[in-house]
């Protein structure tokens, strides 16, 4: 796999199209010495549960995979902590607020935005309701949808690291972890 630094041509701090590699994970500046590290993005994504034990659902309102089921979640803002991440997400595909949220797991992914390939370190959680009496998509999310476990499919999640992570979550379900 080609490393994203391929892309970037010209060095940010001076401009110089001196920009090369210095090693698989850098690129150097020959004109100015900057080196830069280039390092995935954080995002989260959010399994949420209701004291019934179902989880709320989003479909996919934009590209990529548009119309295909997705967990709430989203990059995560500078000097935001994952958990603050999560819960901003939520409120923003939902208008859920989120009491009780905890990290799980995190997966690797590549996500196109705008025909560029962002590295991304997904982090998911598992956030806990009483209920989804208030929740109504906004946002990215085009719709809610509401399923108990069993009948959660991750062959119906258009992002391949959620779609790993879907199937994760209903392992440690199943398994009673």
């Amino acid at each position: 796999m080609r490393h994203p630094l391929y892309q970037f041509q010209y060095c940010p701090i001076c401009g110089a199209k001196a920009f090369v590699e210095r090693n698989p994970k850098a690129k150097q500046c020959q004109a100015c010495g900057f080196v830069y590290y280039f390092n995935p993005s954080s995002a989260v994504a959010c399994f949420i549960r209701n004291a019934r034990g179902e989880l709320l659902l989003v479909r996919r309102g934009k590209e990529p995979a548009k119309g295909t089921l997705d967990l709430p979640g989203g990059f995560v803002d500078m000097f935001e902590t994952g958990e603050e991440a999560a819960r901003r997400e939520v409120r923003e595909e939902t208008g859920l607020i989120i009491p009780d949220c905890h990290y799980l797991f995190s997966l690797p992914n590549l996500y196109l935005y705008s025909g560029f390939e962002v590295h991304t370190l997904d982090m998911f959680y598992e956030c806990k309701v009483d209920n989804f009496e208030h929740a109504h998509a906004e946002d990215d999310a085009a719709d809610i949808v509401i399923l108990p476990p069993e009948r959660i499919s991750p062959e119906a999640f258009g992002l391949r690291s959620v779609r790993k992570g879907v199937s994760l979550y209903l392992a440690g379900l199943t398994s009673g972890k």
